[in-house]
C-alpha cells in the first residue's frame, strides 16, 4: 500500500538523516515508528535497492544514509515506495468486454492515473530530504 510505504519510508528517512553518522538498526528505527521490525527490514530493503542508504552486519551494524540529505528529493522517497504501481488502481478484476464501460475502462483510465503519479512526483521533487527534516 502506497499510503502506508511512502510514511515509513520518510520517517525511515528522516530518521537517518538525522543521526547521518550512526549506524541505526532496524529495531531501533522500528521503536520510532512503533511497528514489527520486519516491516521496517522490507522498506529498508527498497531503500537500499536505488542506493539511499546502506548496510552493515554484526554486533555494530544497521543501516545509515548514503546519499547527503541535500541531493534527495522527496519525490526520490516516493518512486520507491510506489514501484511500478500507480497510487490509484485500475479494477483489479476484468470488466466485462462486452459493455461499453467496461470494454474500454482500464484504457481509458490508465493515462488519468498515470498523470496524477507525476503530478505527486513533480511536487515532492520540489522539496528535498533536508528541507523535510529540517522542519522537526
Amino acid at each position: 500500500m502506497i499510503k502506508t510505504k511512502f510514511s515509513i519510508s520518510v520517517h525511515i528517512m528522516t530518521l537517518l538523516a538525522m543521526f547521518k553518522e550512526d549506524w541505526l538498526t532496524s529495531s531501533h528505527i522500528a521503536g520510532s515508528l512503533n511497528v514489527n521490525a520486519v516491516l521496517v527490514r522490507k522498506e529498508l530493503s527498497a531503500l537500499k535497492s536505488i542506493g539511499l542508504i546502506e548496510s552493515k552486519e554484526g554486533k555494530n551494524g544497521g543501516v545509515r544514509i548514503l546519499k547527503d540529505a541535500n541531493k534527495i528529493k522527496m519525490s526520490d522517497i516516493f518512486n520507491v515506495a510506489k514501484g511500478s504501481d500507480n497510487v490509484l488502481s485500475l479494477l483489479k478484476n476484468t470488466p466485462n468486454p462486452k459493455c461499453l464501460v467496461g470494454k474500454q475502462i482500464n484504457e481509458k483510465l490508465k493515462p488519468v492515473l498515470d498523470s496524477i503519479d507525476l503530478a505527486i512526483t513533480e511536487e515532492l521533487g520540489k522539496m528535498t530530504l533536508e528541507e523535510f527534516k529540517n522542519g522537526f
